[in-house]
């Protein structure tokens, strides 16, 4: 049955229990050529599945529609099966494993009937690095094989690369019958397993995505000394040449991928600044010899949102999606067989389908792009991607950043006064939602580190993990906090966002340096307001105080937020962590 891709026992079980349970009609192994790809695109086309675009505007583009019940990761359905409740936490669903095997068994058994197995072996990060993890996900979608060949690197050459060993990542994808009623998507970190079933939708069955790269891989990582995070990891390039890299965290619509592909303002590319994407979404992050931390990006492409990238927000993006790309769930324009969305530009197509394949017009007053309609991009067509996107050995890190959505709280920047009180600024992390928002209460939605949905396994733990990632590491990346979203009297943003937030990765930078000074305050190290480059800006220097300011007040009631969120972690939570809480308030009292 391994048609001579493979020897490993270890894969050809797993794939001959797989079978069994699930009675596929025929099974294809990938071994990623050009050739076995096409054939596929060619049948996926004819089974509907995927339609071509226009191959001048948009070469080698094609777009696709999920069911309309399965448009999204689904957080209420996504469990994880440790051994022990406890060790999942208060952050995740649990599921015994046995019951979990037991529930899934019931609903893949035959799932495939009819149908095709698809055996794809991957690599996240490059193949052969000392970063890099294997899975093998078998699925019953061209669109999952067609898309994994994007997001990772799948083959022959994985195989090679594996061997005997057993060391891989287990996952089993059936699309079913899509009912949202048993649809579930679970995560065995004790197995290295994940089972998907009756979803469709990417980011519930591209398995290397959030499922491998950060639930699975964070408890890998915890148990083997290295860290999985939610984080973007960005180039920035000197005058002389000389590259610094950071890696970012921040929660849902706080511009994570725009950062990710900064464009300098002017002022700053006359002076010959640069910035370089190593990665949009994923970090991979490992101690070096030299106490360093070291960053890959396990991915190979960008499984962006459409609506709201164009020129002006990220023209990089935009770029990237011009060839060889996957659109799910946006507008077809029929009058030239391309692709639209909203925010896109002011210029919706006359003759359309909407996301669902319905005749559409702007005038209709519905979206005809899904708020999470996706593109599915190689990462290479980024014009800012950088040339140590592939380095096996990844680039060193000399800042982490956290952020997230405050009006009045945070400032516009400040940097963390050491490593543990850096794991307290990223426990601490997260954004202000209105009553409007969809399931919350207004107030602040806490998501540290940018990792709620996605740690698979108890996050005092992960805290704890932090913290000892950092002992004894004098050269540990230095930690800071941004805060884009800071509001006027009027609710408008003062700072102006966008490729502007360089002239404060400028001064992270300088800090990391320690060629530029700062103020200490009671919450961390803040700039002088001189030092934060507003050339060229339609603000003043007292603008730029403005959004320095440490309102003592309104941190004394963050605190209180900060307790009652530190108590959902019981005796997980880090002893150092309620200590940098204390020192906090106490420094709040002086």
């Amino acid at each position: 049955m391994a048609q001579g891709l493979t020897k490993n026992a270890s894969v050809i079980k797993f794939v001959n229990d797989s079978v069994a349970l699930t009675a596929p009609d025929n099974v294809v192994w990938i071994d990623g050529s050009k050739a076995q790809l096409d054939e596929l695109t060619k049948e996926s086309i004819a089974l509907g599945e995927i339609i071509k675009l226009n191959e001048e505007l948009l070469p080698n583009c094609y777009i696709h529609r999920t069911a309309i019940n399965d448009v999204a990761r689904v957080e209420h359905r996504t469990f994880i099966c440790s051994k022990r409740e406890i060790d999942a936490g208060p952050n995740n669903n649990w599921m015994e494993p046995q019951a979990a095997y037991d529930k899934l068994r019931s609903i893949f058994k035959d799932s495939m009937k009819g149908r095709t197995m698809y055996v794809i072996p991957f690599s996240m990060g490059t193949i052969g690095s000392p970063f890099s993890k294997i899975g093998v996900e078998l699925t019953d979608s061209i669109y999952v094989v067609l898309n994994m060949d994007i997001m990772t690197r799948i083959g022959k050459p994985v195989l090679d690369v594996l061997g005997d060993s057993d060391d891989f990542v287990r996952g089993l994808h059936s699309k079913a019958q899509l009912n949202d009623e048993e649809r579930y998507i679970c995560h065995f970190p004790e197995d290295n397993a994940i089972w998907s079933v009756n979803s469709g939708y990417g980011g519930n069955v591209l398995l290397g995505k959030k499922c491998f790269a950060l639930r699975i891989a964070s408890c890998q990582g915890k148990k083997e000394g290295w860290m999985a995070e939610h984080m973007l990891i960005l180039g920035i390039e000197n005058p002389k040449g000389e590259v610094k890299y950071v890696a970012a965290a921040f929660p849902s619509a706080c511009g994570k991928t725009n950062l990710a592909m900064l464009i300098p303002p002017e002022v700053y590319q006359k002076k010959g600044y640069k910035v370089w994407c190593v990665g949009d979404d994923i970090a991979w992050i490992r101690k070096g010899a030299d106490g360093r931390f070291y960053a890959v990006n396990p991915e190979n492409g960008f499984f962006g949102v459409a609506p709201g990238t164009n020129a002006k927000s990220n023209p990089n993006a935009l770029a990237a999606t011009r060839r060889d790309t996957i659109f799910t769930n946006v507008v077809h324009n029929l009058d030239n067989n391309s692709v639209w969305w909203e925010g896109l530009d002011k210029n919706p197509p006359a003759n359309a389908l909407d996301w669902k394949g319905n005749p559409w017009t702007a005038s209709s007053g519905e979206k005809g792009a899904h708020p999470n309609s996706r593109f599915t991009a190689p990462a290479k067509n980024c014009p800012c991607i950088s040339k140590e996107f592939e380095n096996p050995d990844g680039v060193p890190l000399d800042a982490i950043i956290f952020g997230g959505r405050r009006a009045r709280t945070a400032p516009l920047v400040y940097q963390a006064r050491d490593w543990n009180n850096g794991v307290f600024v990223g426990s601490i992390m997260g954004s202000e939602t209105t009553a409007a928002a969809i399931g919350l209460k207004a107030g602040v939605r806490r998501d540290p580190m940018a990792m709620l949905p996605f740690c698979g396994y108890n996050m005092g733990d992960y805290f704890r993990h932090w913290i000892e990632m950092g002992a004894n590491s004098p050269n540990a990346p230095k930690i800071f906090n941004v805060n884009w979203f800071r509001t006027d009297d009027s609710g408008n943003f003062i700072w102006p966002g966008y490729g502007e937030n360089l002239r404060v990765l400028d001064w992270i930078i300088k800090r990391c340096e320690g060629s530029v000074d700062a103020v200490e305050t009671s919450i961390g190290f803040l700039p002088k307001e001189a030092d934060i480059n507003i050339e060229g800006l339609d603000l003043s220097v007292e603008d730029v105080k403005g959004l320095l300011t440490v309102d003592k007040e309104m941190w004394l009631d963050e605190t209180a937020g900060i307790e009652e969120f530190f108590a959902k972690f019981g005796d997980k939570l880090p002893k150092e962590l309620n200590d940098e809480l204390a020192k906090l308030k106490e420094r709040l009292d002086a």
